[in-house]
């Protein structure tokens, strides 16, 4: 079963070894690929269960990385990805800050994960990123409400490398029937919306392959 459209890994991802969950997600790979938004299922590591090929085309043209490729862990892809403001619009305040919460809440769950705990201590080793994750992340909160926080329904800034679409937005939907509830899996769709204006060709400065992700819009301290 090809688990992630269009990509390769160096090793499978373990699923269930039943019979009757293999089938469900055999067909709920077919639907996944049957949606023409870009559409991945994650499990609590924000590893990348399943991914359409839309998903694959959105972030087609970003560089290796050894760690941080979109269809292999989407929450190190946001952080430690260079490239990731090139698709991402608005990238630190509309996905690096919710992604910080997200992990905050997948440690308070899941507080000896051996993954998770991965993700923060290499935040840990980045002085911005770990102002941004202790100090910044608890100021954006209260600025905004926790409900800026929750991905389900949040409206983001995309650019897509379709001309057609150009810099859009897309609402991020989260579903999460029962089986996939079971294995701990989520699904999340980027639901592209007509773009606001004309699209245009948006260069945007790549960040050194081997530097760090920092974040701007987080002071590295406050008083």
């Amino acid at each position: 079963m090809a688990y992630q459209a269009g990509g390769q890994r160096p090793a499978p991802r373990p699923v269930p070894d039943t019979c009757e969950i293999q089938a469900y997600l055999q067909d709920y790979g077919t639907l996944l690929e049957s949606q023409s938004c870009p559409s991945l299922v994650v499990d609590h590591h924000w590893n990348v269960v399943m991914a359409n090929s839309a998903f694959e085309t959105l972030f087609h043209g970003v560089r290796p990385h050894p760690t941080a490729m979109p269809g292999e862990n989407f929450l190190r892809f946001v952080l430690f990805h260079p490239d990731a403001g090139e698709v991402l619009g608005e990238h630190e305040p509309g996905w690096c800050l919710p992604m910080l919460a997200q992990l905050r809440t997948a440690l308070e769950t899941h507080g000896h994960d051996h993954e998770l705990q991965a993700v923060r201590r290499e935040i840990a080793q980045d002085p911005i990123m770990e102002a941004a994750y202790r100090q910044g992340l608890p100021h954006w909160i209260r600025a905004v409400g926790e409900a800026a926080t929750r991905l389900d329904g949040a409206v983001r800034l995309l650019h897509h490398p379709d001309p057609r679409r150009g810099r859009t937005e897309c609402r991020i939907v989260e579903e999460v029937p029962q089986p996939l509830r079971e294995l701990g899996y989520r699904r999340l769709t980027m639901v592209l919306r007509d773009p606001r204006r004309p699209a245009v060709p948006v260069r945007r400065p790549r960040r050194p392959r081997d530097g760090a992700s920092h974040l701007t819009v987080v002071p590295s301290t406050e008083d």
